[in-house]
């Protein structure tokens, strides 16, 4: 990395004094450095190089827009997530309520709601609407997932006079986000292109947590735990769990821990094979009479033959491996006539449509005010990210690509001694 690839991009000068008072601003001086290893940056410093480090969130002095005629949007896409209301209440209230802004456009369904076509009428925002919704699940503004036409959103944008459009979302909303700001940028026209990133499986690069994936953990306890009751109570009993994961296998690595009577945790990073895995829970079943699997919905797609396509969003499609799990381990055990009680639990839309842990909510409170603060700044085509325990600006161009979980890192090497499972089940 280099320092080139960190410059968030602005609109122009700022001019106008921030109405703020009493409290902390940050300079464009300040900055979060990005290797957090003195050994890694030391090669740099002695060769008189700067560091890569990202900008720090915070509100500024001066700001480019002038809040008494600006007009701002939210737009929430893809999949739904805890927090999802979290952060749409903090935007409201603090361009409300920090700098005065008084019209806030929510549209509705996703970028569907920047399409005329859809006749989506957007809902105007205030503190009075936005009050109670922290403690909702789901989305107040309503989701969809997929692209519309990058000319006629950003047509609705200068229709409505927008000055600052929020995104909330995963993957393909940074890559809708992204698209916009260059229309926007080839237009010349001032639009502050803010984002939020939404992924409830922490997979975003250079961004260390996203919201939702606290809440998804904590929650994922209530599964872990249920299923090892089922297995101690049969004999031969084993619970199988899936959890959220397309790509990374944060959470059922997380969750693993945080549930030690978790045996074997399947990620999408680490491959295995049926016959390897049946081995090892005979193993198990024949040496302690029960056994609790956690697999990721991304992990054993090396199992499944055929091409099963894209999503709307542009994500593949993946193989159920809960159900194909379930069956085979089902067959096995018949097979070399075993007794067997297994219980499948897929916890996933339940834990998706809960309201945020008060750690998630909170944070989702500073994601969106440090959203404002950019946006009010001039800042664009970029999100708010979290690195090193402060807040920063990342260009989005920087995410586009996928944090996943280190096979030969701390963190599965905790999982390992945490499950005892074989370290290969190849």
């Amino acid at each position: 990395m280099n320092p080139d690839d960190f410059r968030v991009n602005r609109l122009g000068e700022c001019l106008h004094d921030n109405p703020m008072q009493g409290i902390c601003f940050t300079t464009d001086r300040d900055a979060v450095l990005y290797h957090g290893m003195l050994e890694e940056i030391k090669p740099l410093l002695d060769s008189g190089q700067l560091p890569p480090a990202f900008d720090m969130a915070g509100p500024r002095e001066k700001i480019f827009f002038d809040p008494s005629t600006l007009s701002c949007g939210i737009v929430t896409c893809g999949g739904l997530c805890p927090g999802l209301n979290d952060v749409v209440r903090a935007l409201v209230l603090s361009l409300h309520y920090h700098y005065g802004v008084r019209k806030v456009h929510g549209f509705r369904y996703g970028f569907e709601g920047l399409n005329p076509a859809y006749y989506h009428t957007p809902l105007e925002l205030t503190p009075e609407l936005v009050e109670p919704i922290h403690q909702q699940g789901g989305s107040l503004l309503g989701s969809s997932r997929g692209p519309q036409d990058i000319s006629t959103m950003v047509d609705t944008l200068v229709h409505l006079d927008i000055g600052i459009l929020f995104t909330i979302g995963g993957d393909g909303t940074l890559r809708g986000a992204a698209a916009i700001a260059d229309e926007v940028k080839r237009r010349g026209l001032k639009i502050a292109i803010i984002a939020i990133p939404k992924t409830i499986d922490n997979d975003i690069c250079h961004v260390d947590l996203s919201f939702g994936y606290e809440t998804a953990v904590s929650e994922s306890r209530h599964s872990t735990y249920t299923a090892h009751v089922e297995a101690v109570g049969a004999r031969n009993g084993v619970g199988l769990v899936k959890l959220m994961g397309r790509e990374s296998g944060f959470i059922a690595a997380s969750a693993a821990l945080a549930n030690s009577e978790v045996n074997f945790c399947l990620i999408p990073e680490v491959e295995f094979t049926l016959e390897a895995l049946l081995r090892a829970l005979e193993k198990r079943l024949r040496q302690r009479g029960h056994a609790v699997i956690v697999v990721g919905e991304g992990a054993g797609q090396n199992l499944f033959s055929d091409d099963l396509g894209v999503d709307a969003s542009g994500n593949r499609k993946l193989g159920d491996i809960g159900l194909v799990l379930r069956d085979e381990i089902k067959a096995h055990f018949k097979a070399i006539n075993m007794d067997l009680t297994l219980k499948y639990i897929d916890p996933s839309y339940m834990i998706r449509s809960t309201p945020a842990s008060a750690y998630d909510s909170a944070f989702c409170l500073q994601l969106g005010h440090y959203a404002v603060h950019a946006g009010m700044a001039g800042f664009t085509n970029m999100l708010v990210g979290h690195w090193n325990n402060r807040f920063t600006h990342v260009p989005i161009l920087a995410v586009q690509c996928r944090k996943k979980v280190d096979p030969a890192g701390r963190l599965w090497s905790s999982v390992l001694m945490a499950t005892g499972q074989p370290f290969d089940l190849t």
